[in-house]
């Protein structure tokens, strides 16, 4: 049997307490059939010569950069640590592997303050901030166990407008364009060009041509959840836990969950919501105060 791997070198941040900020894998590379998992640090004659430079230790953030090379044996298997849970979020965001692919979790990770000098402890900031004013203003991206994705990776052909609203793990296809309100998680993206102005929720992955209008909320229930393609999403709108398959369109301000009471024009009958489960050629509109569904 066939078994999907990982390796890479990267660059950790790793704080004087031991936390694992972050690690960087420039190049990430997928195997068939590793022979084992974990992570080891490298001499300087194990690293090409572009990284060398950034081991070093950093005491205005009092932070070590160490460089390390991670193997995963098995990415069916859940992650063994925060090296190997970067590396699994690097492989989404370089398009090795897509959204529902391998087994993900961000349960070893831990809160970070991710500044313009790089990730820092969030229980020490505060002092660190006093010793990292001598390199200039300091900018603080955010509080969380998830850095910015164009941090680390810059997938090609596509447009994102608030960097931070795109996390490292996202999977963007090419002629993707995630909109100033658009947010998109790990684990979670775009299979073909879409046009993303709502939220797509870790584990949620959409086809080709699909628009997700501003304040659209697509959220899996069970920790996944797909959308075929050519599908849209209006204002305001929510489905939440419901597989679709193509060419369905969500009105302005339809929340559709497995329970919500669905009207079918067609055939007059009111049905759980969840009998919409992987269906193609749907309009669902409100009408009348409810959410009504017409063939297409």
């Amino acid at each position: 049997m066939t078994v999907l791997g990982a390796h890479a070198i990267g660059i950790a941040n790793i704080a004087m307490n031991g936390t694992v900020l972050d690690t960087w894998y420039p190049s990430p590379q997928l195997d068939v059939n590793p022979s084992s998992s974990g992570t080891e640090r490298l001499g300087a004659h194990d690293l090409p010569a572009r990284l060398l430079s950034l081991v070093r230790l950093d005491e205005d953030r009092m932070v070590e950069q160490v460089a390390v090379r991670t193997t995963i044996a098995d990415l069916s298997e859940p992650p063994q640590d925060a090296h190997d849970v970067f590396l699994r979020l690097h492989l989404l965001s370089h398009r090795l592997v897509k959204p529902h692919d391998i087994n993900i979790s961000i349960s070893h990770l831990h809160p970070v303050v991710w500044t313009n000098k790089g990730p820092c402890l969030p229980d020490n900031f505060e002092d660190v901030r006093t010793s990292l004013r001598s390199r200039g203003l300091i900018h603080v991206y955010g509080i969380d166990r998830l850095p910015r994705m164009v941090d680390y990776v810059v997938p090609s052909g596509v447009e994102i407008i608030e960097a931070e609203r795109v996390r490292l793990g996202a999977y963007l296809a090419p002629g993707t364009r995630v909109l100033r309100e658009g947010y998109v998680s790990y684990n979670a993206g775009t299979l073909g060009a879409c046009r993303v102005e709502g939220r797509l929720y870790s584990g949620m992955r959409i086809g080709s041509g699909v628009d997700v209008g501003i304040s659209a909320s697509l959220v899996p229930g069970q920790g996944q959840m797909t959308v075929g393609n050519d599908c849209s999403f209006g204002v305001s709108c929510a489905v939440l836990g419901i597989n679709l398959g193509d060419n369905v369109h969500v009105g302005n301000n339809v929340v559709l969950d497995p329970e919500t009471p669905l009207y079918y024009a067609h055939d007059g009958q009111t049905l759980p919501a969840s009998s919409l489960e992987g269906q193609s050629n749907w309009s669902i509109k409100i009408e009348s105060g409810q959410p009504v569904a017409r063939a297409i």
